[in-house]
C-alpha cells in the first residue's frame, strides 16, 4: 500500500499519461487497504485473516465519451496498457451529454481540512484476539446465555488519493477498528439470538470489550419468550440502532439521480416541510474522526457540512457533477466513487438533531404500542415510500417497554412517517447514520 504522498504521485502520473494518449480529460483513483481480524468462538481461536492490496481506477473522456477501467497491477507496463484500453473504448463508447469532469473552478484549493480519520495505531493480531476473547466471554457471562455465534475485533487502514487533469492531486488516510458479538440466550424453540458490534476511527474511541459483551448477552436474554400482539395501528418507537434505517431512505430520495429518473417519493417535494417543525438532518464530512469524514469528494471537490432538512423542510438533492448538469443545478460536493466507473452520489456523517423531549417522556403517553430493535428485509417502494418490514423488539404498555415481541410486519407511508415522527433527546454519535429515539403515532402492525 502507498503513502498517501506517493499514491497522489501515482494517480496524477496516470492522468498524465491518459491526456498524451489522446484523452480530453481524465481522473484516476487510488485506493490501498490492508486489513487484519480475528474471529473466535467459545472461547477459541477460529480464524485470523489478514488482507493487503491496492488499485488504482482511470476515468477519461474523448469528447463525450467515457471509459473507465482499473487494475490491481501497478506495474509501468500494465498501466500503459491500462490507458491504451480505455483510449480505445472510450472512442467507441455512445456520447453522454452530462459527462465530464466536476467543474475546474469548483475543485478544493487547499489541502482541506483535518478530519483525524487515521490514529496510526497497528494492534497485533494477539491483541486483536485478546479483545474478542474478552468481547465474548463477558457476553457468555450474562445469565440467560446458552451459546455464541462467535465474537471478532478487526483494525484496517486506508490509502485514497484522487488525480485529475485539471490539476487536482489530493489524498489522505484512515484507519477503522471494530469488534463485536452475536450470542444466543434459551434453548430449544425457545432460543433468541442478538448482538452488539461498535466501530471507530481511532482505537482509543473504540467500546471496552466487556461493555460490548455484555451489551450483546443483554440484548439477547431480554428477547426470550416473546409475546403474541394483535394486529392494529398504533404508536412505534425505534431504537437508535435501526432509526438510521428511515434516514438512510429519506438520503436515497434525495439523491440526485433518483430526481432526474422521476423515480422518487419525494420527486418536486424541494423546499416543503416534509418533517415537523424543529427537526433539522444535518450532514458533516468534518466531524473529526467521523466514519465517513472526509475533505473531499469522489470528484475533488471541497466537503462541507450542509442542513438535508433544515426546521422539517427539504432543502434539495444531493448532486454530483453529471446529475448536476442533468437538472440544471450545480454539484453539492456529495460525489461518492469506486476505482471503477463513474461517481454516485453518498452523503456522509448525518445527525438527525436531538428533539427536547427525554426517551422515557417519548414514551409516558403510549399505552400500546411497539419498540423496535430489530428490522427485517427491504420492503420500501422508492418510487410511491410505501413502508413494510418484519420487526423485532419489546411491546410498550401504559409508557413502559414490556415483554418481547417477534415476527411482526410494520407499515405506513414515508411521507406520512416523516411528517408524524418526533425524535428523542438522545442523540450519540456512534454510526455513519445517527438518530435519537424517534417515535412514530398511527404505523399499522400485522401481528398474531
Amino acid at each position: 500500500m502507498l503513502s498517501v504522498k506517493d499514491a497522489e504521485a501515482r494517480a496524477a502520473g496516470l492522468v498524465e499519461r491518459a491526456v498524451q494518449a489522446g484523452a480530453d480529460a481524465a481522473d484516476a483513483l487510488y485506493v490501498g487497504d490492508a486489513s487484519t481480524s480475528v474471529n473466535v468462538r467459545l472461547g477459541a481461536l477460529e480464524s485470523v485473516d489478514r488482507s493487503e492490496g491496492e488499485e488504482i481506477g482511470l476515468r477519461l473522456f474523448v469528447g463525450r465519451r467515457s471509459a473507465s477501467v482499473s487494475s490491481s497491477d501497478l506495474s509501468d507496463a500494465a498501466l500503459g496498457a491500462l490507458v491504451e484500453r480505455a483510449v480505445a473504448m472510450a472512442r467507441e463508447a455512445p456520447e453522454d451529454p452530462y459527462a465530464g469532469l466536476a467543474p475546474r473552478d469548483r475543485l478544493m484549493q487547499s489541502h482541506g481540512v483535518d478530519v483525524d480519520g487515521d490514529d496510526g495505531a497497528d494492534p497485533s493480531p494477539a491483541d486483536l484476539k485478546t479483545r474478542a476473547l474478552e468481547t465474548e466471554e463477558a457476553a457468555r457471562a450474562v445469565a440467560g446465555i446458552t451459546n455464541s455465534e462467535g465474537a471478532g475485533a478487526s483494525a484496517g487502514r486506508s490509502s485514497i488519493a484522487l488525480a485529475t487533469s485539471d490539476g487536482f492531486a489530493r489524498g489522505y488516510s484512515t484507519s477503522g477498528y471494530s469488534g463485536g458479538a452475536s450470542v444466543v440466550a434459551g434453548s430449544g424453540g425457545a432460543m433468541q439470538r442478538d448482538y452488539a458490534q461498535h466501530s471507530a476511527r481511532h482505537l482509543e474511541d473504540l467500546d471496552p470489550a466487556e461493555e460490548t459483551g455484555r451489551l450483546a448477552g443483554t440484548r439477547a436474554v431480554a428477547r426470550l419468550n416473546p409475546v403474541r400482539v394483535p394486529s392494529g395501528a398504533m404508536p412505534v418507537v425505534f431504537d437508535p440502532r435501526v432509526g438510521g434505517s428511515l434516514v438512510g431512505h429519506l438520503i436515497s430520495a434525495i439523491n440526485g439521480a433518483a430526481i432526474a429518473r422521476r423515480t422518487s417519493f419525494l420527486l418536486d417535494r424541494e423546499g416543503d416541510r416534509i418533517f415537523a417543525e424543529g427537526i433539522t438532518i444535518r450532514d458533516d464530512p468534518h466531524r473529526p474522526r467521523g466514519l465517513r469524514s472526509k475533505p473531499f469528494d469522489g470528484e475533488g471537490l471541497p466537503t462541507r457540512a450542509s442542513d438535508l432538512v433544515a426546521d422539517g423542510r427539504l432543502t434539495g438533492w444531493l448532486m454530483d457533477s453529471a446529475t448536476a448538469r442533468q437538472l440544471g443545478r450545480e454539484p453539492t460536493g456529495h460525489a461518492a466513487r469506486g476505482v471503477g466507473g463513474s461517481p454516485g452520489v453518498s452523503a456522509t456523517n448525518v445527525d438527525l438533531l436531538p428533539g427536547r423531549i427525554g426517551r422515557d417522556a417519548l414514551l409516558a403517553d403510549i399505552k400500546r404500542g411497539i419498540y423496535v430493535t430489530e428490522l427485517i428485509g427491504q420492503g420500501v417502494n422508492p418510487v410511491t415510500g410505501d413502508y413494510s418490514r418484519g420487526a423485532s423488539g419489546f411491546l410498550i404498555e401504559d409508557g413502559a417497554i414490556g415483554p418481547a415481541v417477534a415476527e411482526i410486519t410494520i407499515a405506513g407511508n414515508l411521507v406520512e412517517m416523516f411528517a408524524a415522527l418526533v425524535p428523542a433527546d438522545d442523540l450519540e454519535h456512534r454510526r455513519a447514520v445517527n438518530v435519537p429515539t424517534l417515535r412514530i403515532d398511527g404505523m399499522t402492525i400485522a401481528g398474531a
